[in-house]
């Protein structure tokens, strides 16, 4: 297996690996700690992913400004989904899904982008997060629904996988899909069932945001056609403690997600195995590095913003979706379709 992020670098002793080394019962003995942590340090740092006032200028980064808060509100509104109501976890996620959305004012931000850039996907799939949360904005949607009637819209050229994340956001949106999420899933890395050793990591973010694309962001798990799922399960343990190794904890909590999003039963063994180690890099804080070896640092921010909110949004989203599948009860339906 190759890795591409950090090759070289380790984020904790040799002995954190999992190797196959897992104890039964250890993710759901850390797993609710690091989701309020998680969750905690976000909330602390609302205020990073507030929207600058020069967000229209076309000068301004999407990557920096809109990407986070596009994030923040996806994860968080998965969290709340996965999470009991009147948990604190609960709480906390919808509170952070509200603030993002007053960021956008309401949705009247995401016009206004739309009109600026009206067959740019990004303003459209932000909008897409919270609608599948049940927030709409009514002339956002009267404009777009001509534009997503276009062949311009239909013929986009875009990664497969990206192609999957605009069908996703048609069908939180309710619109007809502009073509068939299958055919698309037969064309990304994963659902060629592409050889494992060729994992590395543009092809595992692409394999991850696959799966998040095809379920909802976990939502719909019966979305997975069983080869997949088998294919998943039986790789997933390797590429993540080759993640391990070379201190990739932004993959390996996307991957951690993505074994909590398979159909049927979790795999408990890729679970107890890895989270302990995600649970050992996590900062007390609550915060989660994107790559490289964890600080020691006592200090409040021991990294800089954008080095680990992505990676400590998705370690609570990954959290979430992981207590949701050990604890069973809770979770969508398993019943099998495949798109």
């Amino acid at each position: 297996m190759t890795t591409t992020a950090t090759q070289g670098s380790r984020g904790g002793p040799e002995s954190q690996a999992p190797r196959g080394h897992a104890s039964p019962g250890a993710a759901l003995a850390v797993l609710p700690h690091v989701l309020r942590t998680a969750l905690a340090w976000t909330d602390a740092h609302r205020g990073e992913f507030a929207l600058p006032d020069d967000v229209l200028d076309p000068r301004t980064q999407v990557n920096a400004t809109l990407k986070p808060l596009g994030e923040l509100a996806q994860l968080c509104s998965t969290v709340r989904a996965a999470t009991a109501p009147g948990t604190p976890e609960h709480e906390v996620a919808g509170d952070l899904v509200t603030y993002a959305w007053e960021q956008v004012a309401q949705g009247a931000l995401l016009l206004e982008l739309l009109r600026t850039e009206p067959f740019a996907a990004y303003p459209y799939e932000i909008y897409a997060a919270f609608a599948g949360y049940g927030l709409r904005h009514e002339g956002f949607e009267a404009l777009a629904r001509p534009l997503t009637a276009t062949r311009a819209w239909a013929h986009t050229e875009q990664h497969a996988n990206r192609q999957l994340g605009l069908i996703n956001s048609e069908r939180r949106v309710g619109v007809v899909t502009h073509t068939d999420a299958g055919g698309v899933l037969s064309r990304t890395w994963l659902g060629g069932l592409a050889e494992p050793w060729t994992f590395e990591g543009p092809s595992g973010y692409a394999l991850t945001h696959t799966v998040f694309h095809l379920t909802d962001w976990g939502r719909m798990p019966d979305r997975v056609p069983e080869k997949t799922d088998a294919y998943l399960r039986t790789w997933l343990p390797a590429w993540a403690d080759g993640c391990l190794e070379s201190g990739q904890w932004d993959l390996t909590g996307e991957l951690l997600a993505v074994g909590a999003s398979l159909p049927g039963p979790p795999p408990l063994e890729l679970l107890d195995a890895v989270w302990p180690v995600l649970a050992d890099v996590q900062h007390t804080t609550g915060c989660v590095p994107e790559t490289g070896v964890p600080a020691q640092d006592p200090a409040s921010d021991p990294y800089p913003f954008i080095d680990c909110y992505h990676s400590t949004l998705v370690t609570a989203f990954a959290a979430a979706l992981s207590l949701r599948s050990l604890t069973d009860g809770s979770g969508p339906s398993r019943e099998r379709h495949t798109p």
